[in-house]
């Protein structure tokens, strides 16, 4: 008996609980693949299109153009050195661009003030957008170019003018989005404020300007756009005072200048591209990572 259980109590028993896995070192995120993903996804899909562009741009100067006529669409690298690099034809064009620039951003900010005050109102009361909403699309539908005179007429054809065709052009887009952004709150949660009986302005603080926001930020977008195209515009009617970059492309037009017409221009789109990237910068630095539009960015 003593030596079967010596040999029984020899042999040790099994667990039958499994042993556990050996734990690995925690991998870090390779860094390197991280950057080359962003290379080829935002950096390189650009740059194609870039060189397609400057491709067809040299195709169409040096096959489809006569050489008597080729003056009319220069090639790329005689716009970027008679017009970008040299700097007697850059001083003045970053001067009137300057000039542009502080009217399209004056402009641009009366819009978007006036433009948001009076989506509010109209969110507020449905007789102030029966009464108000139909003038707004007829301003937005009306050729800006019928109003020049009209406004030239009346307050002068000076920098003001220059502002508030910036502002006709670009309020439309704030007034909808605001308007729709605020319209769109789930009725649940109008239910849910109605029931906690809180006032009209704790609704539109904590509620109705929050949800309007992603919208808002998309309306800003296009009216930045929009006031640099209305600050041109009024660069090419109004003419008082210094020249905007709008006065010296009708100038280089009138003379045949192309190169220094292309390098304007070219210009001019930096200056809606810059104004178009600052208020998306704005846009991600106040809605952040929330909403579903950004969630859906950063998937991809």
């Amino acid at each position: 008996m003593s030596g079967a259980t010596g040999a029984t109590s020899t042999v040790a028993p099994r667990s039958s609980v499994p042993a556990a896995a050996p734990e690995l070192p925690a991998t870090k995120p390779v860094r390197g693949r991280g950057i080359g993903r962003f290379l080829l996804t935002v950096i390189l899909p650009p740059v194609i299109v870039f060189i397609l562009a400057m491709g067809v741009w040299c195709v169409f100067t040096y096959v489809v153009l006569k050489p008597s006529r080729r003056f009319l669409l220069p090639p790329p690298q005689e716009v970027l050195t008679q017009g970008l690099l040299k700097w007697t034809s850059l001083h003045p064009m970053l001067t009137a661009l300057a000039l542009t620039a502080k009217a399209a951003s004056l402009g641009f900010l009366i819009a978007v003030v006036l433009g948001s005050l009076l989506a509010t109102l109209m969110c507020q009361a449905r007789w102030l957008e029966r009464s108000l909403f139909p003038y707004a699309v007829i301003l937005q539908t009306i050729p800006i170019l019928a109003l020049v005179p009209l406004i030239g007429f009346t307050l002068g054809f000076d920098f003001r003018s220059r502002i508030l065709i910036c502002v006709m052009i670009s309020i439309f887009p704030i007034i909808t989005t605001v308007l729709f952004g605020m319209q769109s709150v789930d009725r649940g949660l109008h239910d849910l404020f109605t029931l906690q009986r809180v006032s009209r302005w704790t609704r539109l603080r904590k509620l109705m300007i929050p949800a309007a926001l992603p919208s808002f930020f998309i309306g800003l977008r296009t009216s930045a756009g929009l006031s640099v195209i209305g600050a041109i515009v009024g660069d090419f009617y109004f003419l008082q005072g210094q020249p905007g970059i709008g006065a010296l492309i009708n100038s280089y037009s009138s003379q045949l200048q192309s190169d220094q017409l292309f390098a304007a221009v070219i210009l001019c789109s930096l200056l809606g591209v810059v104004a178009f990237t600052v208020v998306g910068l704005l846009s991600r630095r106040v809605i952040g990572k929330w909403h579903e539009s950004a969630m859906d960015h950063s998937r991809s």
